[in-house]
């Protein structure tokens, strides 16, 4: 039987990128329920494990680490693919090139949204 929080992911992933192929909603939903994401709220758990999913599953990130660029500039060269696979998936919400993806976890510590719960932030 899942969790509490394990069904408001289960909520946050459906509404934040509704199109998902299942294969990815999964492994996605098991990255936001690991134990290191258990202080951010269950939005931002699923925001963050979203973007990194799509940027080491579906873009060519890992490769240009292998080749020497560093995290900012691979970041950078993938951001275009992140978005479209975003658009793909129906998501809510878009990667900023101004922001980085880590912006949520500021955001969770900031608003002392680590109870995990469903309300917006203040």
């Amino acid at each position: 039987m899942p969790t509490d929080r394990q069904k408001r992911i289960a909520r946050a992933l459906t509404a934040t990128i509704p199109r998902a192929p299942f294969v990815d909603a999964e492994a996605i939903r098991a990255a936001a329920g690991a134990r290191h994401m258990r202080a951010l709220s269950p939005q931002s758990a699923v925001w963050l494990a979203t973007v990194a999913h799509i940027r080491h599953a579906h873009t060519e990130y890992d490769m240009l680490m292998d080749e020497g660029y560093d995290r900012e500039a691979a970041r950078f060269f993938v951001l275009d693919a992140i978005n479209a696979m975003l658009d793909r998936w129906g998501a809510t919400r878009r990667v900023d090139a101004e922001a980085d993806s880590s912006e949520a976890t500021a955001q969770d510590l900031q608003s002392g949204a680590t109870t995990g719960r469903d309300e917006p932030y203040s």
